[in-house]
């Protein structure tokens, strides 16, 4: 028995991969539907290899009926129409901002904090930040053993986070300068190509960015309102697949087995840790796969049990679409979709 499911911002880069994921996945679909704004209707998205779906309109369409919405269409969007499709008994889980931080909704990476499902007040769950899950899913395990104390992190972020104009930006940047045109950055506040910028999300009173900020406030959310989040998010010159320099400080002493074990017995983490050349995982490898993959884990004798770790995923699948359509399947395995 198949469910209803609708697809919010389905024209945009994680709307697609969102259709890609369920497709490949053979989610339990009866019905699917693509919807987007007013100017969008009409168009057609693929799902799966042999379906062409065609647009509907989103300001108009109806959830009466409909199980599950996957809603990725921005946050402003987002406030207005995912209340309204659970309103109408529809389940939201919704990608965007929006939701984040609200008590009564539920934050879950279904690998890290699946049992916050059965708090649903709402009919709306909330996918956390893209550099939040890949992270919360590699500490997962490690705070199990260790108990995390604080986490101080530096991120490496794919343009695709910025969405398909921040691709679009590095693609344009990096053939201007190849051959000597004049660089305009229009989304990025400088030079994306061949460049780095200390800067995702606007600045906050403390100097941090709200990027920074989502890291620290979603990790104890999720995984432990105890543990001390800081952060420096990076925006570099990659098109997809975010990569983090992570150190932990933990209670309990650390031990690099344990801990190399927990990580390789962890759900969504693929640990791929030789110390040589080539004994690591970089962006463009992870880009197109599912896990959060854990490399250079190492002893940090400068802090009381301390460990450090590089960790990388696709920000558009783990770190969007692909945890959307878990959280779905999650809500299913724990029978907390009614079928209309």
């Amino acid at each position: 028995m198949g469910y209803r499911v609708a697809v919010i911002g389905a024209t945009g880069a994680v709307g697609r991969e969102i259709l890609r994921i369920l497709a490949e996945r053979d989610f339990p679909i009866d019905e699917i539907a693509a919807l987007a704004s007013p100017r969008s209707a009409g168009k057609e998205v693929s799902f799966g290899d042999k379906k062409v779906l065609k647009i509907q309109n989103l300001e108009t369409f109806d959830f009466k009926g409909w199980d599950i919405a996957l809603s990725s269409p921005g946050a402003s969007v987002s406030a207005i129409y995912s209340p309204i499709a659970a309103a109408a008994g529809c389940i939201v889980v919704d990608n965007t901002s929006h939701f984040r931080m609200e008590p009564d909704v539920p934050l879950v990476v279904p690998e890290v904090n699946p049992n916050d499902l059965k708090k649903m007040k709402r009919n709306i769950i909330a996918n956390p930040n893209c550099s939040t899950i890949q992270m919360v899913v590699a500490l997962k395990p490690l705070h199990d053993l260790f108990t995390i104390k604080r986490v101080v992190v530096s991120t490496y972020q794919a343009t695709a986070g910025a969405g398909k104009k921040g691709m679009d930006e590095l693609f344009n940047q990096t053939k201007a300068s190849l051959v000597g045109d004049p660089i305009f950055p229009q989304h990025f506040t400088k030079q994306i190509a061949f460049n780095c910028i200390p800067h995702i999300d606007r600045f906050m009173d403390d100097g941090s960015t709200k990027e920074e900020w989502k890291m620290a406030v979603e990790t104890r959310k999720i995984l432990d309102p105890d543990i001390a989040v800081f952060a420096t998010c990076v925006r570099v010159p990659v098109f997809v697949g975010h990569g983090e320099a992570i150190t932990i400080e933990c209670e309990q002493p650390v031990d690099l087995q344990k801990a190399r074990q927990a990580l390789k017995n962890a759900e969504g983490v693929i640990l791929f840790d030789e110390r040589e050349d080539k004994g690591y995982i970089t962006p463009i490898e992870a880009a197109g796969e599912d896990a959060s993959y854990v490399s250079r884990l190492r002893v940090d004798p400068t802090v009381p049990n301390g460990l450090a770790l590089w960790c990388v995923s696709d920000n558009l699948r783990k770190g969007a679409a692909l945890n959307t359509v878990q959280i779905a399947e999650t809500l299913i395995a724990l029978n907390l979709v009614h079928h209309h």
